[in-house]
């Protein structure tokens, strides 16, 4: 799996002018399905998101995770983060899971997520969205559960 994750002050999604999900402060995740996933990258990219250190401390130094600043998620699929642009002009999407196995796995992520204990809103899947966001620090980090950056 591979996450885009954009630390906001707020963040939201549109679906046919009608906001579907919207935050303050926490995480804007664009999130891929990579055709090979299984629930063990699932549950690697929860945890490292829940606990990834992002978040200042009372000394502005970047040491408390989403769940110490009790942040919120905003969820947006995105197939496009496996596109490939390597040979030619056209992005190759051969790697990125089919849409069936995509939504389910996208479910589950915002439903572990929710068994965190974790405001989480969503875009709707396949959905032609339009997602505005607050950009804090601007602090953005990619993951990548095959570990490839």
């Amino acid at each position: 799996m591979r996450a885009v994750l954009q630390r906001v002050s707020k963040a939201h999604v549109n679906v046919n002018d009608q906001c579907t999900g919207s935050i303050d402060h926490g995480l804007l995740i664009l999130l891929g399905v990579h055709s090979d996933d299984t629930e063990k990258d699932l549950q690697w990219l929860v945890d490292k998101i829940l606990n990834l250190r992002i978040f200042e401390d009372n000394e502005g130094r970047m040491n408390l995770s989403l769940l110490d600043v009790q942040g919120k998620l905003l969820v947006v699929s995105q197939f496009t983060l496996y596109g490939d642009c390597r040979k030619g002009r056209r992005p190759s999407w051969s790697s990125a899971a089919p849409p069936e196995k995509a939504k389910t796995m996208y479910e589950q992520f915002i439903e572990k997520c929710r068994q965190r204990h974790v405001t989480t809103e969503t875009g709707v899947f396949q959905a032609d969205m339009q997602v505005s966001l607050v950009n804090s620090g601007p602090v953005t980090m990619l993951l990548d559960s095959h570990k490839l950056f």
